[in-house]
Formats: C-alpha cells, sequence, structure tokens
C-alpha cells in the first residue's frame, strides 16, 4: 500500500506559477508510474502529466511545455511545476500511482491504470 498527499495548490493570477508535490508514505514512490490529473467542475477527470519509473516522461497536448514533472526520491516525492498558468487551468488536481504493468503513454493517460490516488489540490487561476 501507498499514501499519497497532495500539497501546493492555491490561488493564483494568470501567468503566474504553482508547484504541486505529491509525496508518498507507505512505500518508496520510486518503484511507482506515477501521474497527475486534473479535474474542473462539470467535466470529467483529464491527465496532465505522467512519469514512468523508468523512461520518458509524457505530458498531455495541452501542457504546451507550461508544465514539468519531476521526482525528488530522497523525498519520497513526484512535483509538478507549472507555468504560464491559464484560468483555463483550474481544476483540483490529483496525483496517481500503479506499480503493476507497464508504461506505455497509451496505458498511462487512463486514469483506470491508477489504483492508488491522492485526495487532490485546489488550484484556481483568476484572469
Amino acid at each position: 500500500q501507498v499514501q499519497l498527499v497532495e500539497s501546493g495548490g492555491g490561488l493564483v493570477q494568470a501567468g503566474g506559477s504553482l508547484r504541486l508535490s505529491c509525496t508518498a508514505t507507505g512505500r518508496a514512490l520510486s518503484n511507482f508510474h506515477v501521474g497527475w490529473f486534473r479535474q474542473a467542475p462539470g467535466t470529467e477527470r483529464e491527465v496532465v502529466s505522467g512519469i514512468p519509473r523508468t523512461g520518458m516522461i509524457n505530458d498531455a497536448d495541452f501542457v504546451q511545455d507550461r508544465f514539468a514533472i519531476s521526482r525528488d526520491n530522497t523525498e519520497n516525492t513526484v512535483t509538478l511545476q507549472m507555468n504560464s498558468l491559464k484560468p483555463e487551468d483550474t481544476a483540483v488536481y490529483y496525483c496517481a500511482a500503479y506499480s503493476e504493468g507497464t508504461w506505455p503513454w497509451s496505458v498511462a493517460r487512463e486514469e483506470n491504470a491508477y489504483n492508488y490516488w491522492g485526495q487532490g489540490t485546489q488550484v484556481t487561476v483568476s484572469s
């Protein structure tokens, strides 16, 4: 079992930045594939970015090089650095993890690949 806790959300003006953290307890997050998802009111949850145990990072098309996902194994954390934020980035952001199976992006961009989820952190971008 692994428990995930997100932090770092908040209110920011358009063009600003936020740094979200996903901290794990119970097991080493380095053993998991990790994804960030988001859900805006009235919409379905969608993938933002993902980082496999090893290999290439993947981003959703809307990221457009504004966000960067990274691992800090000493802190047992995966971070999502978000820059150039837009009002349409407003959502609850979730981190998720899975350890069984492989990482093709076709699999990892789907929320049903993940069996561990955090509680979410609110990101609000004002215009």
